[in-house]
């Protein structure tokens, strides 16, 4: 996979009066525009603003492309990173954010340069062909990016938590590669830059965060069925410190039967003996087209 540069411009500051900012990028001036506003923080909704204009830029660098495609942003926030997109040239940009009062602040900074929408980002539609860019929440971001996933979506940019991304980057073989690493490559392929401190965030998350990318896979998916696949890492991945010996059988209606879908998958001869997380996802994709469930 060919790679983005992520070298970030220097984001453009406007000298002069407070009042000629209309991004606040320092912890003060978040503070100070969310009082005017009338916003806390709420953990609840998982606000925590991004105030490194540089990592804003570099997120914007990876979304913006030559191809012009439109560009939805997920979690406009104070606008941070809708200046760092504008700024990259992207010129169909629409901005989710489900705080009404932000999404006022959004309009009247903006203007027409963007389309705000006030909707959560569970609810909202995804026009084909639109790359998805956004600061998630970092306590819900898992389900908004399994949806984007099966929306397939052909470019997400996100920043998440840095144990999130490393979840949906793991290979077979390490201790966080699981049903989300292999949900993560049934629909495409994930791809991890920059580490983000928690100091680059107002108010400071407990943990770091991460930008990843989400290509989409081109063409049909590598199983017959999404639900019945997903039926089967669920149930695989159910213990998975035990042997496919203990977990397979219970799935295939026994021992027999389970050989045989083993060896009909293409699984290595000693499958019975390792775990779950020692198969690739490929050997998964391969068990959904032979897996047929148990007749009662």
């Amino acid at each position: 996979m060919s790679r983005t540069s992520t070298v970030s411009s220097s984001p453009r500051r406007r000298d002069g009066p407070r009042a000629w900012w209309p991004v606040p990028e320092r912890p003060p001036e978040v503070r100070e525009v969310l009082a005017g506003l009338g916003v806390v923080p709420s953990k609840r909704l998982g606000q925590s603003f991004l105030v490194d204009p540089f990592v804003a830029d570099a997120e914007a660098a990876l979304a913006s492309d030559a191809s012009g495609a439109p560009v939805l942003e997920i979690g406009g926030g104070l606008g941070i990173l809708t200046a760092a997109l504008l700024r990259r040239g992207v010129r169909e940009l629409t901005v989710v954010e489900r705080d009404r009062r932000l999404t006022h602040h959004l309009r009247r900074v903006f203007g027409t340069q963007i389309t705000v929408l006030e909707a959560d980002a569970l609810d909202v539609e995804i026009p084909s062909g639109t790359t998805v860019v956004g600061n998630l929440p970092f306590s819900s971001a898992t389900p908004i990016l399994l949806r984007l996933f099966a929306r397939r979506v052909p470019r997400i940019v996100a920043l998440v938590q840095r144990e999130v991304a490393a979840r949906l980057a793991a290979g077979p073989g390490s201790r966080t590669y699981g049903r989300l690493s292999i949900a993560a490559r049934l629909y495409g392929e994930v791809e991890l830059f920059a580490e983000v401190p928690a100091s680059s965030f107002y108010p400071p998350p407990a943990v770091l965060g991460q930008i990843l990318v989400h290509t989409a896979r081109e063409g049909p998916l590598p199983v017959p069925s999404v639900d019945r696949f997903e039926r089967i890492v669920r149930g695989l991945f159910s213990s998975r410190r035990k042997q496919l010996a203990n977990l397979l059988p219970r799935l295939a209606g026994g021992e027999v039967r389970a050989n045989a879908l083993a060896r009909d998958a293409g699984w290595p001869s000693d499958w019975a003996r390792r775990r779950p997380e020692e198969l690739p996802p490929e050997a998964y994709f391969r068990l959904a087209f032979v897996f047929e469930p148990p007749s009662d």
